[in-house]
């Protein structure tokens, strides 16, 4: 099996690694994490170079990247800075690819090239107080309303960065149906539409783009708002979900590959009983422990990768990647921080946003519990 990259796939990891390391220095990330300020000037230098497009046909103002290419994107963005890796994927998938597999020609014509330039951005509003894990389970009704469109009440919570979308992608309820995943229905909506209150939550990591919880009160929407087919959204959204493994996993196992960079420079510099620490097995260890980790994490995602591409994906493959990359990324940045030291704890050094960060990647997206349980039912238990 050739595990080797395109001669164009390696200029993409290139071009990408050399403009978001002058984009995302570590001055302006440690900024935007202690200010709660997006990567506004980093988001804006990934849409001038075409990369948010990157899912996207030629038609649409994309450049028809294949699964590999957008894992290799979101690895070097999640390399630089986890953050705007997210805020990328949140655009490129939950607007660019739902749209593209599911939109009307008008929606496409519509939305596309926008999402493509970065003219707007888009949030998945799916999480409700009493559906997370049970994610269909939600409550939130969108009824027809007298004369057309919808009327929607209910309310979203980890709807994250909401407050600076343009756009939210909202998965709601449209009829009441004997089993769950049926009837509902996506709705590409306006975050700036009348009756919709958006609070902040304030959270340990992910400061930069945050969370928020949303209510909405009787929120009027026109009928050329539904994305796909009525009281068939479920299928669709779920479908979106192996585009959201993919990318958080290449953003997170980037994230990782840069707290073990660190942790392994910090290793070979610090000296203590008149040699560097990495010269202790107790440090040593943990490090080659680490790397392990880190292959590993790679293998997963471009296998993923390779098996969207072809046609052989499954949810099986989906959540062993979610899984594994996500606790490994956790368990990176705890280790990273434990070589750190007490440096590790202070916050001008990086290692404590990793740790920070990476505690959201066994909880968000689906817990690594939920994973486990998606994989034991593949087995058939």
């Amino acid at each position: 099996m050739d595990f080797g990259f395109t001669p164009d796939q390696e200029v993409l990891r290139t071009n990408a690694r050399k403009i978001l390391q002058e984009v995302c220095t570590q001055d302006y990330v440690q900024q935007c994490d202690t200010e709660a300020r997006p990567p506004r000037e980093a988001y804006a230098a990934m849409a001038e170079n075409g990369w948010l497009g990157l899912i996207l046909p030629e038609e649409y103002g994309g450049v028809s990247g294949s699964p590999i290419d957008i894992a290799i994107l979101l690895e070097e963005a999640g390399r630089q800075y986890e953050e705007l890796a997210v805020w990328m994927f949140r655009s490129m998938v939950w607007g660019g690819y739902a749209i593209l597999s599911h939109g009307s020609e008008q929606q496409k014509q519509e939305f596309l090239p926008k999402i493509s330039s970065g003219e707007i951005t888009v949030c998945f509003g799916l999480t409700e107080p009493g559906s997370g894990s049970d994610a269909t389970a939600l409550t939130t009704f969108a009824k027809k309303a007298e004369g057309g469109g919808y009327i929607i009440n209910g309310q979203k919570v980890f709807t994250s960065g909401m407050d600076i979308s343009d756009y939210c992608l909202l998965v709601a309820r449209t009829t009441k149906a004997n089993k769950q995943q049926e009837g509902i229905t996506n709705f590409f909506i306006d975050t700036k539409s009348p009756g919709i209150e958006i609070q902040k939550i304030e959270t340990l990591g992910h400061r930069a783009i945050g969370t928020t919880q949303v209510f909405y009160s009787d929120v009027k929407v026109p009928e050329n708002c539904v994305l796909g087919e009525v009281d068939d959204g479920w299928r669709a959204a779920d479908k979106y979900l192996w585009y959201e493994r993919l990318c958080l996993s290449a953003a997170r196992y980037g994230a990782a590959s840069k707290a073990f960079e660190y942790a392994l420079d910090y290793a070979k510099n610090r000296e203590q009983f008149g040699q560097p620490i990495g010269k202790f097995q107790a440090i040593s260890h943990k490090l080659a422990d680490m790397k392990v980790m880190l292959d590993v994490s790679r293998v997963l995602v471009y296998q993923f990768a390779w098996q969207m591409e072809a046609g052989k994906a499954s949810r099986h493959d989906a959540a062993i990647l979610k899984l594994y990359t996500s606790e490994a990324y956790k368990t990176i940045s705890d280790l990273g921080l434990q070589i750190y030291g007490g440096y590790g704890y202070c916050m001008e050094y990086p290692m404590q946003r990793f740790f920070r960060d990476s505690r959201l990647a066994v909880i968000g997206a689906g817990s690594s519990e939920i994973q486990r349980n998606i994989i034991a039912r593949s087995l058939g238990l």
